[in-house]
C-alpha cells in the first residue's frame, strides 16, 4: 500500500471519529425524526384532542378466557376493533410477593414479534404464585398479598381493555387507562386498505363487550381516527445519510401507564437528568423531548437532557408518601417515554406513555409498597448485584492512554511517593497492537508479564480495555476465529457486517449466538494460551474493561449499528439493540471466572447495560465533561442507577474531557470517594492530571479524601454485600431512607451511604459553606469535627462550613460505623488491620450497625467462609450504654435472590474467621454521651476487665432541640476485643 493510500485511509477514519468535544446533537434522532415515536406521539395527541370521547379499540373477549386450576395464570384473547381479523393473546401470571406479569402478543401473524428479552434479563423463570379470582360483567379480579402483608388486586376490565393494580383499596397503577395501547400488527406492504366509510360503532362487538368510540371522520378509512391517515415510515426511513429498511414493516407497541397517586417517578436510566424525572408534556414540562432508551455512544453529553445515553433499564419507580410501586417493561428495542403530571385533582398523579419499536408486551407490576420491598422484588426478577473483589472498591487510575510499561510503573511509583493509596491502573486502546485486543503492542509493552508482576507486588491490579469491534484482517486471530465459527453479525442481506471503529474496518461478534460463548471465554485462558490462539502474556492480576459495546460504530446511523442487521435466530438488531452490550459483559465476566481454579470473582466494567447487568460487574456514566455541571449531574445519574439495580456504578472523576481547575478536581475527588465505583479518567487530549501532580494544598486535600475512601472500605464492602442479598443500593436518595417524608422526595444533591452516613458534596466553585437538609428529629455528627446538628420531623435546613479541605459528611445518630484508619498502599494490604468503631448515639441513646468480611476475592463466602457481625448500643442505667458485638446469622430469604442457603453451611468457627482471629478492635469512639462515665469495662462471661478511656465534654446545650455545638466524645483505646468474637463493653 502506498503512503498516499495509507494517508487517505487515515483521513477517512479521522472523519468518521465521534466529535472530540461537545456532543453534536444533530447526530442523534429526536422523536420527530423517529417514525414510530412520531406515530406514538401523534396517537397520544389525537387522544388528548378527543378528550373524554376517546376510547381504546382493544377489548378482552369473554369467549375462551381461561384461568388455570392453581389460580396462577389467566389466558385470553384480545380483540381490536381496528382490525377485527387480527387476534392477540393476553397472559397474566401471578408471581410471589404480589407481583403480576402481563404479556400480550400477536397470534398467528405473518411474522413473529421478538419475545426473548426476558430470556436475557431475568435471573431465572419467575416461580408462579397464586391468587383468588372473581369474575363480573365488566371486570375480572385477582387478589393476592405481598410478603409484607399488604393486599393486592389486579383488575382487568373487558371493554375497553384496561388493567389496574389496586393496593389496600387504592388504584396505584393503570395500564391503558388513557386508551393509548396499540400493538401494530404485521402486514403485507401491498395490502394498504382503501378508504371506506366508517360505521358509527364496531358493527359486531363481541358478546358482552361495550361498543368502541365513534370515529370522528367518516370519510377516512376505519383506522385513521386511531392510527392516522398516512403510512408514516412503515417500510423504511432515513436519517443522517443512512436508510433503515424495514422488511417486517411497522411493529411498534404503545402503552400508557398511569400512577394515580404518585407525585414523583424515578428510574429509566440512562439520562443526564434529575433523580425525580422532570416532565416532558404540558403542563409545565421541563423537556420537550421524551426520555429515550437507546444505547448510544455520546461524546460529552449534555448535562441536562432526556437524550439517550449508553444504557437502558426500562424500570420506573412511582412514589408518594402513601407508598412506592414500579413497572418493568421488558423490551430490547428503542423506546421513548413521555412523562406528564396532570393538573391536580381527583385521581391526579404521574402519567407516562411508552412507545417501543418492536417486541411483545412483557410487563411486570411490582407492588412495593416500600422502596426496600421494590429492591427485593426487582432483584428477585433480574438477579443479585455481584459482590466484587475488595480491590474493585478501591481507587482506580486511568487515562487514554498510559503509553508504555515504563509509564505504568512510573504512575505506580509516584502514587507511592505521594503516599496516596491505589488499587488499579488501567490501559486504554493504545496498549493493543493496531487496536487488536488480546495482542500487546510489544514496542511499548515489551514484557507485559513483568509489568503486571511489578504492579502486583504491592497487591495491586491492572485493567485493560477489550472492545467488541474486531479488526478485519487475516492477521488477527480473534477475527479469523469468529469468522470460521460463523459468529459475526450479518447485514440484512446475510453477508458479514463491516463497520468502522478504533481499528478501522471492523467486524462484530454476535453474543446472541451460543457458538460465540465458549469461544470468547477461551480467549482469556491463562497459562496454556498459545500465540495466535488466546491472550498470551496475561495474568490473573489483569481484569477487563468492556467499552464501546452499545455498539459504537463511527460510520453507522447515530454512531451505532444499522437496525436491519441480523443476529442469531434471524432477529434484527432493532429487536435486541439495548441488550447487546450486556451479553458482551456477561461472557467476559464468565471468562474471568473460568480462567482460575478455584474461581475468583471477576471485575468487568461495561459502558452499555440492561436489566440483569448488575450480575456481571460495574458500569459508569460514560464520556462526561470536566465541568461543574457534569460533576453536579453525576450525582442524580448514579443515584438513578442505584435505585434501578446498578449498585456498582460511578462517574469519571475530573470528567473525561477538558482540563478542570485544581479546585474543581479537588472537589470532584471529594465527591468520587462516595461512589461505589471510584475511577479517575481523562481523554488523550487532556493534560495529565493524576492526583499526585496537584500542588499543595490541593494534593494534601485529595490525599485526605483518598484515605477517607480507604478508611470506609469496610462500610462499602458491607453495603455491597447487602446489595448482593437484597438489592438495596449502597448509596440511597432521601426517598429511599425516608419514604414518607415529602420534603426529601426530589432531593438529589445529597444522599445517604447506607442508612448510617449523610453526605452533601460541594459541586460549585468558590463555596465556603453549604446548606444541608435534615429530614428527621435526630442528631447528626459532623465527620470532620464532631459538631452536632439536630433536625426536625418536618425537615430542617442547616448551614455548615465547607472550605476546600472539608467535606459536608455526617454520622447519623443511631448508627455504628466500622472504619480502618491505618493508611495502606492498596486495599488487600489492610486485611489484618484493626478496626475503629464509631458509635453515633441517637437521641434515645441507642445505635446499631454491622460489618461483613470475607477473603475479598473468592467464592468461598458462598460456602459459609465469612464473618458477619452485628453491633448494638443500648441504654445502661441512667447515663450509660452497653455496646455489644454478636454473630449475625447469615440466612438469606429464599423468596428473594440468594442462590446459596448458608444456614446449613455456616459456622462461626469457619476457616476464614479463624484466619483473622487476631484482628482486633483498636478503638471505640462514642459520640453524644450525655455525661462523663465513671467506669468502662469489657465483659466476657462473668469476668470484667476495666478499660482506659478519655472523655471530652461537648459544648452543645443538653436537651434543647436544634441546638448546635460540638458533641461529647468518649474514646476507649484498645478495648482488647476481637472483631470475630462476641463481646460486651459497658460504659457507666
Amino acid at each position: 500500500m502506498t503512503f498516499a493510500v495509507v494517508a487517505l485511509a487515515l483521513l477517512a477514519l479521522v472523519a468518521l471519529l465521534p466529535p472530540a468535544h461537545a456532543v453534536k446533537s444533530h447526530d442523534f434522532k429526536t422523536c420527530a425524526q423517529s417514525a414510530f415515536c412520531r406515530r406514538g406521539r401523534a396517537l397520544a395527541a389525537r387522544a388528548a384532542d378527543a378528550g373524554d370521547a376517546w376510547q381504546s379499540p382493544y377489548s378482552l373477549l369473554h369467549d375462551g378466557l381461561d384461568i388455570d386450576s392453581a389460580g396462577s395464570t389467566l389466558r385470553g384473547r384480545v380483540h381490536s376493533a381496528l382490525y377485527p381479523h387480527i387476534s392477540f393473546s393476553l397472559h397474566v401470571h401471578v408471581l410471589p410477593d404480589g407481583l403480576f406479569r402481563i404479556s400480550m402478543d400477536q397470534v398467528d401473524g405473518l411474522r413473529k414479534r421478538y419475545d426473548e428479552a426476558a430470556r436475557w434479563a431475568l435471573h431465572r423463570d419467575p416461580p408462579l404464585g397464586t391468587a383468588k379470582w372473581s369474575r363480573g360483567e365488566r371486570h375480572i379480579i385477582a387478589r393476592s398479598t405481598t410478603s409484607e402483608g399488604g393486599e393486592v388486586e389486579l383488575h382487568i376490565q373487558y371493554a375497553p381493555l384496561r388493567i389496574s393494580l389496586w393496593q389496600d383499596g387504592k388504584e396505584t397503577v393503570s395500564l391503558n387507562g388513557r386508551g393509548l395501547l396499540h400493538m401494530e400488527h404485521f402486514r403485507v406492504k401491498e395490502d394498504a386498505p382503501a378508504p371506506v366509510p366508517v360505521p358509527a360503532v364496531d358493527p359486531a362487538p363481541p358478546s358482552g363487550e361495550q361498543a368502541v368510540l365513534e370515529p370522528p371522520a367518516p370519510a377516512q378509512r376505519p383506522t385513521a381516527w386511531f392510527e392516522g391517515a398516512e403510512e408514516d415510515g412503515y417500510w423504511s426511513e432515513s436519517f443522517g445519510g443512512h436508510t433503515d429498511s424495514k422488511p417486517k414493516g411497522p411493529e411498534s407497541l404503545s402503552l400508557d401507564i398511569t400512577f394515580p397517586h404518585a407525585q414523583h417517578v424515578y428510574g429509566i436510566p440512562e439520562h443526564a437528568a434529575p433523580l425525580s424525572l422532570p416532565t416532558t408534556q404540558p403542563p409545565g414540562n421541563a423537556y420537550t423531548e421524551p426520555y429515550r432508551l437507546y444505547n448510544l455512544d455520546v461524546f460529552e453529553y449534555l448535562p441536562d437532557s432526556p437524550m439517550a445515553l449508553y444504557g437502558s433499564i426500562p424500570l420506573m419507580h412511582a412514589h408518594s408518601a402513601a407508598g412506592t410501586v414500579a413497572v418493568l417493561f421488558l423490551t430490547g428495542a428503542e423506546t421513548w417515554i413521555d412523562v406528564a403530571r396532570p393538573e391536580r385533582g381527583a385521581g391526579a398523579g404521574m402519567s407516562t406513555h411508552w412507545v417501543t419499536e418492536s417486541g411483545i408486551l412483557d410487563l411486570f407490576l411490582l407492588p412495593g409498597p416500600s422502596p426496600a420491598a421494590l429492591f427485593k422484588q426487582y432483584t428477585a426478577l433480574t438477579g443479585p448485584s455481584a459482590l466484587p473483589q475488595l480491590f474493585a472498591l478501591g481507587y482506580h487510575q486511568c487515562r487514554w492512554n498510559y503509553i508504555s510499561s515504563r509509564d505504568v510503573l512510573d504512575v505506580q511509583r509516584r502514587f507511592d511517593d505521594a503516599r496516596m493509596p491505589l488499587d488499579v491502573t488501567w490501559l486504554d486502546v493504545e496498549y493493543a497492537e493496531e487496536k487488536k485486543y488480546f495482542v500487546w503492542d510489544k514496542a511499548n509493552f515489551p514484557d507485559p508479564r513483568a509489568m503486571l508482576a511489578a504492579v502486583a507486588e504491592p497487591r495491586r491490579k491492572m485493567v485493560a480495555i477489550v472492545d467488541p469491534h474486531l479488526k478485519k484482517t487475516a492477521s488477527y486471530f480473534v477475527y479469523t476465529q469468529a469468522q470460521q465459527r460463523d459468529v459475526l453479525i450479518k447485514k440484512s442481506n446475510g453477508q458479514e457486517y463491516e463497520g468502522w471503529c478504533w481499528p478501522g474496518a471492523s467486524a462484530y461478534a454476535d453474543f446472541f449466538h451460543p457458538d460465540s460463548w465458549a469461544w470468547w471465554r477461551g480467549l482469556f485462558r491463562l497459562g496454556d494460551a498459545k500465540e495466535g490462539e488466546g491472550w498470551t502474556d496475561s495474568t490473573k492480576d489483569l481484569f477487563i474493561w468492556n467499552d464501546m459495546n452499545e455498539p459504537s460504530v463511527f460510520n453507522g446511523p447515530e454512531i451505532t449499528m444499522p437496525k436491519d442487521n441480523l443476529h442469531h435466530g434471524g432477529w434484527e438488531h432493532r429487536d435486541v439493540h439495548n441488550i447487546n452490550g450486556m451479553l458482551f459483559q456477561k461472557q467476559t465476566a464468565l471468562a474471568l471466572t473460568e480462567r482460575e481454579h478455584p474461581a475468583k470473582r471477576p471485575f468487568v466494567l461495561s459502558r452499555s447495560f440492561y436489566p440483569g447487568s448488575q450480575k456481571y460487574g460495574a458500569v459508569w456514566t460514560g464520556d462526561n465533561g470536566g465541568t461543574w455541571a457534569h460533576m453536579k449531574v453525576g450525582i442524580p445519574m448514579t443515584l438513578t442507577l442505584a435505585v434501578t439495580g446498578m449498585s456498582f456504578a460511578g462517574a469519571d472523576v475530573g470528567g473525561f474531557f477538558g482540563n478542570p481547575s485544581p479546585e474543581m478536581l479537588t472537589r470532584w475527588y471529594q465527591l468520587g470517594i462516595f461512589a461505589t465505583f471510584f475511577r479517575g479518567h481523562a481523554h488523550i487530549d487532556t493534560k495529565r492530571r493524576e492526583p499526585y501532580l496537584l500542588e499543595d494544598p490541593y494534593r494534601s486535600i485529595v490525599r485526605d479524601a483518598l484515605e477517607l475512601r480507604y478508611a470506609m472500605l469496610p462500610v462499602w464492602y458491607t453495603l455491597m454485600h447487602e446489595a448482593s442479598v437484597s438489592g438495596t443500593p449502597p448509596i440511597r436518595p432521601h426517598y429511599v431512607v425516608f419514604p414518607k417524608h415529602e420534603g426529601g422526595f426530589a432531593i438529589d444533591d445529597q444522599f445517604y451511604i447506607g442508612d448510617a452516613m449523610l453526605v452533601k458534596p460541594v459541586t460549585d466553585a468558590g463555596v465556603t459553606e453549604t446548606a444541608v437538609y435534615l429530614p428527621e428529629d435526630q442528631v447528626y455528627y459532623s465527620y470532620s469535627d464532631y459538631t452536632l446538628h439536630r433536625g426536625s420531623a418536618s425537615g430542617t435546613h442547616i448551614t455548615v462550613a465547607s472550605p476546600l479541605d472539608t467535606i459536608p459528611l455526617f454520622y447519623r445518630g443511631g448508627h455504628i460505623v466500622p472504619l480502618r484508619l491505618r493508611p495502606r498502599r492498596s486495599s488487600p494490604l489492610m486485611a489484618h488491620d484493626p478496626f475503629t468503631l464509631v458509635v453515633a448515639l441517637s437521641t434515645k441513646r441507642t445505635a446499631q450497625g454491622e460489618l461483613y468480611l470475607d477473603d475479598g476475592e473468592s467464592f468461598a463466602y458462598q460456602q459459609g467462609e465469612l464473618v458477619w457481625r452485628q453491633f448494638t448500643a443500648t441504654k445502661a442505667g441512667k447515663k450509660g450504654i452497653r455496646i455489644a458485638s454478636l454473630d449475625k446469622v447469615p440466612t438469606h430469604p429464599t423468596e428473594t435472590v440468594y442462590d446459596v442457603d448458608l444456614s446449613s453451611k455456616y459456622s462461626a468457627q469457619n476457616e476464614y474467621a479463624k484466619s483473622i482471629e487476631d484482628v482486633r478492635v483498636e478503638r471505640i469512639v462514642v459520640l453524644g454521651l450525655s455525661a462523663a462515665p465513671s467506669t468502662v469495662h469489657a465483659v466476657s462471661g462473668s469476668a470484667k476487665v476495666a478499660l482506659e478511656f478519655k472523655w471530652t465534654k461537648g459544648s452543645h446545650a443538653e436537651g434543647k432541640k436544634n441546638q448546635e455545638g460540638v458533641a461529647s466524645v468518649l474514646v476507649v483505646k484498645d478495648p482488647g476485643v476481637g472483631i470475630t468474637k462476641d463481646w460486651e463493653i459497658v460504659i457507666e
